[in-house]
């Protein structure tokens, strides 16, 4: 009569050859690995063999040697296998019986071998790979795969992947995040079953009622930037984008750049304009004599590069790197203040590995990915307990001596409402 030895399920990669031999030890006696694949299923059912593609049963062989068995293959075997078998001195050694497997599948899905993350491209993505990517592959041993893309492009997948999505884990700035919400494609956070999650500050969770949907992962502003070749001193407002002297030779974004509508936002508030009524803003912005309407960070920093805009509003990120490479240019925080948002982190609903992308969120919510964000793109930490070098935080998105409480955020759901009236008018009157 066959036997069946339960034990810890293995990896066909990974056999505790002790085990197997001890086992065979104990049951010494001719095998017929057929019929212990009919005992293996009989244990089971189908869809158990469907569940465990990543587990074996270990099945001594007629000449003694174990072999390693996939329950696909095994099942494979019952169904060309037609007649009934003898099973006298029969031992079947099962490193892993049908049940066992069964409660170890939510094992095998905790560790795949890779996860597959969107994020964005150039220094961005560059920098997600060194402080969060490859610790996290150095921690848990999965690979990470980049999918590059923008916000919005990686929202547009998330949306036509919903029924079979190949994302885990997506990097999408603020106000895409909240519409990525709003078309169901993200999955609940559980902080509380993520070691760092603690570390993470109450305003960078973000939440749709008692569901986490997205973390900050940190956080950057749109602050002035300008040329400190043609302009030697700090301009001290945002009124200086409207000097004559700089006419014909600024930059600010356009709506189709993820900053260009809440820039309007942000405008209308410093000019004293009500939530309601943008009309004193766009009358401002057509007296702006703008040399160019960027719609990513690289055409702004191309702008500056070229010399082609002197002064303008550009991120804090693409700002230092200009300044970091020996351009002349410089970066400040004017009174009126600057407005700010983060590139938050998604867990993808419905992902192929949400075990392994709970993970990759636990390590970008480390205090030390944090650091090592702040100090290559200058974000600010979302997390507590980050120590930083004063040279790097006076980088940091919110200026010299500043923080995050000095940062100007805005309603996104709000933003969002506005979105396409607002990008109708500026079509109308800026960009004609």
């Amino acid at each position: 009569m066959a036997t069946v030895v339960r034990s810890q399920p293995q990896r066909v990669d990974q056999p505790s050859e002790s085990g197997q031999r001890e086992l065979v030890t104990k049951k010494k006696a001719n095998t017929e690995w057929h019929s212990g694949c009919r005992l293996l299923h009989s244990q089971g059912t189908s869809s158990d063999f469907e569940r465990v593609t990543n587990f074996v049963g270990i099945i001594q062989h007629p000449d003694n040697r174990l072999q390693a068995v996939q329950a696909p293959a095994c099942e494979a075997c019952l169904k060309s296998e037609q007649k009934e078998t003898t099973m006298k001195h029969l031992t079947v050694l099962l490193c892993a019986s049908a049940s066992a497997l069964l409660v170890a599948a939510p094992t095998a899905s905790a560790q795949p071998q890779s996860i597959t993350v969107a994020w964005y491209g150039g220094n961005w993505g560059d920098a997600f790979q060194a402080c969060v990517a490859t610790p996290f592959t150095e921690a848990t041993g999965i690979q990470v795969v980049a999918d590059i893309g923008t916000s919005t492009t990686t929202l547009a997948k998330l949306q036509q992947q919903a029924s079979a999505p190949t994302l885990d884990v997506a990097y999408m700035d603020g106000g895409i995040s909240e519409l990525a919400e709003e078309a169901g494609v993200l999955a609940a956070i559980d902080l509380d079953a993520l070691p760092n999650g603690a570390n993470l500050t109450d305003d960078a969770a973000y939440r749709n009622g008692n569901k986490v949907f997205a973390i900050g992962g940190g956080y950057y502003s749109l602050g002035l930037t300008y040329n400190t070749e043609e302009i030697g001193e700090a301009p001290t407002s945002w009124e200086a984008l409207w000097d004559e002297d700089y006419a014909g030779a600024v930059t600010i974004p356009s709506p189709n750049n993820s900053a260009g509508i809440p820039f309007i936002f942000f405008l209308n508030q410093m000019m004293g304009g009500t939530p309601d009524d943008f009309t004193q803003t766009f009358e401002r912005l057509k007296e702006l004599d703008v040399a160019s309407y960027f719609e990513s960070s690289g055409a702004a920093n191309n702008a500056f590069q070229s010399g082609e805009v002197v002064i303008g509003a550009h991120f804090n990120v693409g700002a230092w790197a200009l300044i970091d490479s020996g351009l002349p240019i410089g970066f400040t925080v004017p009174s009126e203040g600057v407005w700010a948002t983060d590139a938050r982190l998604h867990i993808v609903e419905g992902g192929p590995n949400p075990e392994g992308a709970a993970q990759f969120l636990d390590m970008a919510m480390s205090a030390e990915a944090a650091a090592c964000l702040a100090e290559t793109l200058y974000l600010g930490p979302a997390v507590s307990e980050v120590e930083l070098d004063p040279e790097v935080s006076r980088k940091l998105p919110w200026g010299q001596n500043g923080s995050v409480e000095d940062l100007m955020f805005f309603d996104w759901n709000e933003v969002n409402a506005r979105r396409a009236e607002l990008t109708e008018t500026w079509n109308r009157e800026i960009a004609r």
